[in-house]
């Protein structure tokens, strides 16, 4: 993400593409969650060393099922949905994409403005918006890929509405990518044991701070290098961040009824970068797999759909 607000976001909806008015309840929880990403956020950047140096000299955050899964860029006008503080955005825009970076974190797009300048990557506009706004306010038929990865749907509240929104502003012929976790994650205990939260719950708003989850991850997390993380306090999160769970049949229903033709399906036993369970082990690549003598389980979902 990053560092400012682009006042070419329009502010009102454009004729015949009116907004759905928000509740008060939705817009204080949408609040509430961007107060949580803002002090994680920080958390979270404060663990990486030199990241724009990183960048600079030809480093990438993105893993090798993200390149395969996006493909050809060069050229390309992407649009990075909830792209949290910018890093795999840009690595994205070193790819050859101009891209766009859309997150509800202020300190997310201001830290990832920054990023981009420091890394010398001209191709990047970052955004403060909520997501669904800004698919309902731009321009349609204005992007060739529609990028989403790693923790983010579980932050909307109505996806049918969300890929309705992909669908209008992406151009004919254009795909949708999705790296994520499984959303079976979210229903293992730190011992991962099924656990309380179930894996079908049709309008559950889960709240819960933001964690330092590059704490916890460590190196996996930071490939531009480590600070020492035991030398700093431990991280307290006071505001709730509010989610929601998506299953499987809920993502690919959703895209099939805003008009998307899925053309990839795939799952993988193992987690990129984040330790999403406590109980998982590091193995190479930066991947966290189910320990030894534990049975696999679909720790990511990836999935491509295309706009006819």
């Amino acid at each position: 993400m990053h560092d400012e607000m682009d006042l070419r976001l329009p502010t009102t909806p454009r004729a015949g593409h009116a907004r759905p008015t928000m509740s008060r309840a939705d817009d204080e929880r949408l609040g509430e969650t961007r107060r949580s990403w803002n002090l994680a956020t920080q958390a979270h950047n404060r663990h990486k060393h030199d990241q724009a140096g990183f960048l600079r000299q030809g480093g990438s955050t993105l893993f090798p099922e993200e390149t395969e899964l996006v493909g050809e860029l060069r050229g390309q006008r992407l649009l990075h949905l909830l792209c949290n503080a910018g890093q795999d955005t840009l690595s994205l825009a070193s790819r050859g994409a101009r891209v766009t970076g859309v997150d509800l974190s202020d300190e997310a797009i201001t830290f990832a403005t920054r990023l981009a300048g420091d890394a010398n990557v001209p191709d990047a506009t970052f955004i403060r918006s909520d997501a669904q706004s800004f698919l309902e306010t731009a321009e349609a038929n204005s992007f060739d890929v529609v990028f989403m990865s790693y923790g983010a749907l579980i932050w909307i509240a109505d996806i049918q509405r969300l890929f309705r929104g992909i669908a209008r502003v992406l151009a004919p012929g254009g795909r949708y990518v999705n790296l994520d976790f499984h959303p079976l994650v979210w229903c293992f205990d730190k011992d991962l044991r099924l656990g309380s939260e179930p894996y079908f719950a049709p309008g559950h708003v889960y709240s819960d701070p933001v964690s330092d989850y590059v704490a916890a991850s460590g190196a996996a997390l930071a490939p531009s290098g480590l600070t020492a993380i035991a030398d700093e306090p431990t991280f307290v999160n006071p505001h709730s961040a509010h989610s929601y769970q998506h299953t499987v049949a809920d993502q690919l229903t959703a895209m099939i009824g805003a008009g998307l033709t899925i053309t990839t399906v795939r799952e993988y036993p193992y987690a990129n970068g984040c330790r999403v369970n406590p109980a998982l082990a590091l193995r190479e690549g930066r991947r966290f797999t189910t320990p030894d003598g534990a049975p696999s389980l679909p720790l990511m979902l990836g999935v491509v759909a295309t706009r006819p």
